[in-house]
């Protein structure tokens, strides 16, 4: 490797794009450059990532609409040397996919589309998409393996991820020396131990953990809970949360398996799961525990495109990769709490 191999980083800004920056950064060499629309991000999380790892001197980034190819082309046409692409740039949340579809679709399967293009005009072999659980829907068999058949999506948003895995898969195979991994994540939680960078959504979170530490901060009066009629031990869905500093390292694993020619198959797919089912109910139990603080939440109806129960079985990615996750529930709780707290000013205005 010379001193100019470049990674691109799409969503960099993002949750798990920031977070694999900075492992980037502290487990690598390379020049990093990070391309984002801050549709759901700010151009300040470049900043913190400065700050946590003294080593921004790697790291540059542009404003780029990944739907817009000759805007992506014109802007990385000076990059030479780019080892391999991580794309994380997708709009993610299950509820806002069901009230606009269209929307998914066109965000969702266009800048991929465009960065694959990108890879062909510009000959880059390596490349990681960011997929997800909601591949395996409503799955009957669990833990849930990478084997299994994929049934129908849930919701539109999961429906994105399934094509968009089939279009990597597409392109790989028809494209010599293309080599890709898709990485199925759980569901990311949790915050940078140095409590200076975590999950930041721009609008209403969605996601469980941060709806939990604003409802805990007073930023948000009462939460919640979708569903206590699930046929589950608690009545509540079960899901697999993921440190997003797992995920973070999984990436740069991913990315080494690929740049040394350790995968087997051009296209390879890994699950990113602890492996352990973790109801709502528990969470906040978690939660309520590590902060000390008691939560104000309600039992309300199903939300729409939710999955009774997931969770990973992750032996390939620990035999592959040579990954395996280092932290628990609890650890994820308080680092969004402590992240919580030191944002708190900011999500207070």
């Amino acid at each position: 490797m010379n001193n100019s191999d470049t990674v691109i980083v799409t969503g960099g800004a993002g949750y798990i794009g920031s977070h694999t920056i900075i492992e980037l950064l502290e487990q690598t060499d390379y020049r990093v450059i990070s391309l984002d629309n801050y549709s759901n991000s700010t151009e300040d999380t470049y900043r913190r990532i400065r700050e946590i790892t003294g080593k921004g001197d790697r790291l540059s980034w542009f404003k780029v609409d990944l739907c817009n190819k000759a805007e992506l082309i014109h802007t990385l046409k000076p990059t030479d040397s780019i080892k391999g692409i991580i794309h994380f740039a997708a709009f993610k949340s299950v509820p806002e996919s069901v009230a606009d579809p269209l929307l998914y679709y066109h965000n969702n399967m266009e800048s991929l589309v465009n960065i694959l293009y990108l890879c062909r005009e510009k000959k880059i072999r390596d490349f990681i998409f960011s997929s997800s659980c909601s591949v395996y829907g409503n799955i009957k068999t669990l833990p849930v393996t990478e084997e299994v058949e994929l049934p129908e999506a849930e919701s539109p948003y999961a429906h994105t991820k399934q094509m968009g895995e089939e279009m990597v898969k597409s392109f790989t195979k028809y494209t010599p020396e293309f080599k890709s991994v898709l990485l199925r994540y759980f569901n990311p939680a949790g915050a940078h131990p140095s409590a200076k960078i975590g999950e930041l959504p721009l609008g209403p979170p969605t996601s469980l953990v941060p709806v939990i530490t604003r409802t805990a901060a007073g930023l948000i009066p009462k939460m919640y809970v979708h569903g206590g009629d699930y046929e589950t031990r608690d009545g509540s869905c079960i899901r697999d949360y993921i440190h997003v500093s797992d995920i973070a390292d999984a990436h740069i694993k991913a990315l080494d398996f690929v740049l040394k020619g350790k995968n087997r198959e051009a296209c390879s797919l890994f699950n990113l799961g602890t492996g352990n089912g973790i109801t709502v109910f528990e969470a906040i139990k978690s939660f309520e525990k590590v902060s000390g603080k008691k939560l104000n939440y309600e039992v309300g109806p199903r939300r729409s495109g939710d999955v009774v129960a997931i969770y990973a079985n992750n032996d390939l990615a620990r035999k592959e990769l040579g990954w395996q996750p280092k932290y628990g529930l609890d650890d994820m709780m308080l680092s969004a709490w402590k992240w919580q707290q030191h944002i708190s000013t900011i999500t207070a205005k």
